[in-house]
Formats: C-alpha cells, sequence, structure tokens
C-alpha cells in the first residue's frame, strides 16, 4: 500500500485545531492541488474563498453553529462559478448563454467541479499532516452565507472547509461494505449489508471515546430525511441564476 491509499483510508474529520495558522506556501499548494482536479470541458466551474477577516469568520461561524469555523488554520468557502466562463462575453452572447446558465446540468456541472476540487484539496492538506472537515452547515442559512461573502449573480456558496493541525485524533467512522455501494452492471443488492452495518455502526457509536450514543445509521438517515431541512437552499440557488430550467 502506497502513502496515498494510506492518507486516503485514513481519512477523518478533524473538528479542534490547535492555533497554528497555515502558512501561505501550505495553503497556496492546496489551491494549486485543488485546481489540478478533473473538471469539466475546462470550465473549472468553482471559486475558492479564503476566509482571513475575523468579522466575516465570525458570521459565518453563527451561520454554521460551529466553533470550528473559527478556530482553524484556515476557512475555504467552495462556490459553484458560472460567471467567470461567461465572463467575456457581450450583452447578445449572455442572454444566448442563459439557456445553459441556468438549466439543471450546468448547475450539476458547477457543484461537481467544485467537489472534486475540493477532495483534491483534503487529500492534499491531509498528506501535509493537517486535518481537515467539511462544513455544509453554511447552508443553514445560505442566503446569510451569500451575503457575508457578497457573491454575485451566478456564483453561490456550497461547502466550506476548515483546514489546519489537528488538535484530537477521532477514531476512525466505519463506512458501509463495498458490497453495499458498488456492483457491476446492475444496482446492488444491499439489504444485508445495510442490516450488518447498523450493527457495526450502533458498536461504534457505544464504545468510541466521544459522544457515545444508542444509534444506527438507518435510524440516523430516516431521521434526516424525514424532517425537512434548509428548504430555503432552492430560492436562492433559481435567485442566483441557477437550476431554473
Amino acid at each position: 500500500m502506497n502513502e496515498t491509499i494510506e492518507t486516503l483510508l485514513n481519512h477523518r474529520s478533524i473538528r479542534k485545531f490547535t492555533d497554528k495558522k497555515l502558512t501561505d506556501e501550505q495553503i497556496h499548494t492546496i489551491i494549486k492541488a485543488a485546481q489540478q482536479a478533473s473538471t469539466s470541458s475546462y470550465m473549472m466551474a468553482y471559486t475558492i474563498i479564503g476566509i482571513t477577516d475575523p468579522d466575516k469568520k465570525a458570521a459565518l461561524a453563527e451561520v454554521s453553529g460551529h466553533p470550528h469555523v473559527t478556530q482553524n488554520g484556515h476557512l475555504l468557502i467552495f462556490c459553484a462559478d458560472l460567471k467567470r466562463p461567461v465572463a467575456q462575453a457581450e450583452s447578445e452572447q449572455y442572454e444566448a448563454s442563459l439557456a445553459n446558465l441556468e438549466n439543471s446540468e450546468h448547475f450539476l456541472v458547477a457543484a461537481i467541479d467544485a467537489a472534486l476540487a475540493a477532495q483534491n484539496a483534503a487529500i492534499a492538506a491531509e498528506s501535509m499532516g493537517l486535518g481537515m472537515c467539511y462544513l455544509g452547515s453554511i447552508r443553514n442559512n445560505l442566503e446569510r452565507t451569500d451575503e457575508i461573502l457578497e457573491l454575485p449573480k451566478h456564483v453561490i456558496p456550497l461547502f466550506g472547509m476548515a483546514i489546519g493541525t489537528p488538535d484530537h485524533k477521532p477514531e476512525l467512522k466505519p463506512r458501509l461494505p463495498i458490497s453495499a455501494v458498488y456492483a457491476e452492471n446492475k444496482y446492488p443488492s444491499y439489504e444485508e449489508d445495510v442490516a450488518a452495518f447498523d450493527q457495526e455502526i450502533a458498536g461504534y457509536y457505544q464504545s468510541r471515546s466521544t459522544n457515545t450514543r444508542k444509534d444506527t445509521w438507518s435510524e440516523q438517515m430516516i431521521r434526516r430525511f424525514t424532517k425537512p431541512m434548509r428548504m430555503d437552499v432552492t430560492d436562492l440557488v433559481q435567485k442566483k441564476g441557477f437550476n431554473k430550467r
């Protein structure tokens, strides 16, 4: 097993960081690694915003509700960006572009491009001995996040990433069996795998060193999907010119 695979298989979300800030060299290396991710049709339909302003960090932490939004070595926000690809378009060309800018296909393209870049950034950070945690919680109030970042039309924040020197080492969280998520030539038959995984994750939750609880993966997912959440996201996505048709 090589070092790259070991880094991938040892991933864990880090939510407690030391006070040590990332150097400019570390930040630039992480961003350069993100830029080398695959991108659909060479669009590079994402923008990464580093948050160093304490007031903006505090405002984003208020949206997120997580202390590691402010307590980290560096904070990145990944945005879907369809503004830059047509920035040089004349007025008539822009109007002709709206059918693509506003369709579901290019919203998916921009979101996927951003996610691929982010995962490259995450792997780069972890390979440097740093830790990271994704922050979907910036979508708890997406309109407020958009206001804090002062984003133009056709640019929308998707998620954040807190990076820094780890100040704890949580246990590896189990993943579903391979056979539950991968099959050849057809959709997998996963019922038995999920039942076994529920038993495994129940043991994990009860035995881990912090935040123990009685729970299973299926129970956790059912709670999540039976309670409406972030129902305002669609309105802002469409207001920003995405996913309208």
